[in-house]
């Protein structure tokens, strides 16, 4: 196993538009393997696995691997080719907050200024990441559109993200007659306080809730994935199934009341 095909791994990876972020991990993981053991075999990688306590980083040093083996068969480097014998570390699924119409309501009721306001309903509306957030310019906003531009995802690449007339008025009385510069001119840290301080959930919990409802409200998955930046479908093929058995239940109850 030599670090050249771990770099050449990594640029395919990219190459072929999958996300940069867990490129990088994976190589970073796959560099520490072979500091470990220069020309793993089997036994070597579940020794390697052994030597953390965490289920997590297991996990992750776990899909590295494999992800690298299924590489090296695409490649036709034969030196990996037990990759399919590496054990699969079970996720174990945590029950994860998800805002609802209660913590939004709950949010405006603490919101004191103009851009406390601005920032519930951009947290609720747009389901953009924290950091999406602290970047985002009066520049990248089309008014007459209804979108805002995010100029980098954490995939990498560019997104358009849909604006609700009601943020649409509140980024207009937050901003004025300013036609550049930062929207909330916050950093993402200071987002992270202020949610906090209003005693509501996280910049993510916030994320999920706006992926929930826009799918409980009819909106396409194909959307939904174009909108939040995900470079494949199962985050959203996620909140579909988790959606899927809560409107089950509802429909259940409804019949029951009649």
């Amino acid at each position: 196993m030599k670090l050249s095909w771990i770099d050449e791994f990594y640029s395919d990876w990219v190459l072929s538009g999958k996300s940069a972020v867990a490129g990088t991990a994976y190589k970073k993981n796959l560099i520490l393997l072979i500091e470990y053991c220069a020309n793993p075999q089997l036994l070597d990688i579940k020794n390697w696995l052994a030597t953390t306590t965490s289920k997590e980083v297991r996990r992750k040093r776990a899909q590295s691997a494999r992800a690298f083996g299924v590489w090296c068969e695409k490649v036709g480097l034969e030196d990996f080719g037990f990759w399919k014998q590496i054990p699969v570390q079970k996720i174990e699924i945590q029950p994860q907050c998800t805002v609802v119409d209660a913590d939004y309501i709950k949010a405006l009721s603490q919101c004191t200024t103009t851009r406390d306001t601005a920032l519930v309903e951009m947290l609720w509306s747009t389901g953009m990441r924290r950091e999406e957030l602290s970047r985002a310019c009066i520049e990248h906003v089309d008014f007459a559109g209804g979108f805002i531009v995010v100029p980098t995802s954490k995939n990498g690449r560019p997104r358009i993200v849909p604006l609700s007339p009601k943020l649409l008025q509140a980024v207009r009385r937050l901003v004025g007659r300013r036609e550049s510069g930062p929207i909330l001119n916050m950093s993402g840290n200071a987002i992270r306080q202020r949610l906090r301080r209003m005693g509501v959930p996280t910049a993510h919990a916030w994320r999920r809730g706006w992926a929930v409802q826009a799918l409980r409200n009819g909106v396409s998955e194909t959307s939904v994935k174009a909108a939040a930046g995900w470079s494949s479908g199962e985050m959203v093929a996620r909140y579909t199934r988790a959606l899927s058995g809560e409107l089950a239940v509802e429909e259940f109850q409804r019949s029951w009341e009649r």
